[in-house]
């Protein structure tokens, strides 16, 4: 199962982004920051890499369930999504 790039570019996006939020983190945390605040930035990356693996299963699942030669592996989506949770 190959990835569509162009279904990729928001999910590129959005990691680009958490990988800033984190730089953040770090930042935050080399600066003896509020916990509160850490811990709150922290949240919005690890939403964020979330919702990216989210969107690329779903992305997977499409181009499986799609597939004129019907080479879905259910076990492997599940293996995969589950991954996630």
């Amino acid at each position: 199962m190959e990835l569509n790039p162009e279904d990729m570019t928001p999910v590129i996006h959005r990691l680009k982004r958490a990988q800033g939020q984190l730089a953040a983190v770090t930042r935050m945390l080399e600066e003896g920051r509020d916990c509160k605040d850490v811990v709150t930035q922290l949240s919005a990356v690890s939403k964020a890499v979330d919702r990216a693996g989210f969107a690329i299963i779903a992305s997977g699942m499409e181009q499986c369930l799609t597939s004129p030669n019907g080479d879905l592996d259910r076990k492997k989506l599940e293996k995969l999504f589950l991954s996630l949770a």
